[in-house]
């Protein structure tokens, strides 16, 4: 009863960060005179990856001995970008459908969606592939050529910025109620404040959800890879909604495809770097359906230019099949 109680408080404490993080960092944006694609893919999206960050690194580092420490930052790493390209994407579908109650396409920058999913398509088919090298040598070169993709791929978001930014009328800043026009350092102690709000109701809703887990005989990598990101991910899940229910999709879909680049390349390099990164056939089935959820968003943009809800609806399917492949796997 207790888990469950810190479950409902963690979610709660969660939600009120998600909530104000999105309102920083919209204003964050606008007075850096960022377009929406930078917003969302990059700050809203490298903001709200930290839960997911620090907990392989932890998990590396902290255990000096052993195969854990490896199995459950691997878990993160690889459980990181699946929630993201199947539940997130579903939520989001769902929240869209049920707010607007059609199926019309979703206001957004079709290049930058397009971009980001491109770039997540590539740099995490890399990070899958540098499992089955070798040699440490050309696991390292593939770790770099990850961060190097980042780093072109954060470039090309903000150099198509430019230009982009639009003055719209945004909620008062928390932190600043009935101020026009906050100051930048208001605006800061907000995202930091609602970055700690989200950082500690992730960590209090792992410790809450591991007991009840580890109870019912899942394994450390199943834990990893399902429990941890779900909580972890919480936070991009919430921002997205927020954003989807204002009819923001442009942030709302760069909120989650901006994080899943920075997710399968920049995390992976850690991962890399740090473990043999031996990936057994459960990560690399986790890993196949991520990519081909996202496939059909891709498709779509490549296709028609367009994203529908129904279309993210079927990353639940996706999220299903690995579901039931956990079942079978515990049966097994």
């Amino acid at each position: 009863m207790r888990d469950v109680i810190m479950l409902i408080v963690s979610l709660g404490i969660i939600l009120i960060g998600a909530e104000a993080f999105t309102n920083s960092i919209e204003w964050l944006g606008l007075k850096l005179k960022l377009g929406v694609g930078a917003v969302g893919s990059i700050l809203a999206a490298v903001g709200t990856a930290l839960p997911e960050t620090i907990v392989p690194i932890i998990a590396f580092l902290g255990f000096k001995e052993g195969t854990e420490g490896a199995d459950i930052g691997i878990g993160a790493i690889l459980g990181a970008p699946f929630m993201l390209a199947t539940l997130a994407f579903f939520i989001t579908g769902l929240a869209a459908l049920l707010s607007r109650r059609t199926n019309r396409p979703l206001k957004l920058d079709a290049k930058v969606l397009q971009r980001d999913l491109k770039f997540f398509l590539v740099v995490y088919t890399i990070a899958i592939l540098a499992s089955f090298l070798g040699n440490q040598f050309y696991k390292t070169l593939a770790a770099w050529s990850l961060i190097l993709f980042y780093l072109i791929y954060v470039f090309l978001t903000l150099s198509s910025s430019k230009g982009g930014h639009k003055e719209e009328k945004l909620a008062s800043l928390y932190v600043a109620r009935g101020v026009n026009n906050p100051k930048m350092s208001s605006v800061i102690l907000q995202i930091v404040l609602a970055l700690i709000a989200i950082l500690f109701g992730a960590h209090r809703f792992v410790n809450a959800v591991q007991p009840i887990a580890v109870s019912l005989g899942i394994p450390v990598f199943v834990l990893s890879l399902i429990i941890t990101p779900v909580a972890t991910e919480l936070p991009e899940k919430f921002n997205s909604v927020i954003w989807i229910l204002r009819g923001k999709d442009t942030l709302a879909l760069g909120n989650l495809t901006g994080a899943m680049v920075f997710q399968s390349s920049v995390i992976p390099a850690i991962g890399i770097a740090l473990t043999p990164w031996k990936l057994d056939i459960l990560a690399l089935w986790s890993a196949f359906l991520a990519l081909g959820s996202a496939m059909i968003p891709f498709y779509s943009l490549r296709r028609k230019e367009v994203i529908h809800p129904s279309g993210l609806l079927m990353g639940g399917i996706f999220y299903v099949i690995f579901i039931l492949t956990i079942v079978r796997y515990q049966i097994q």
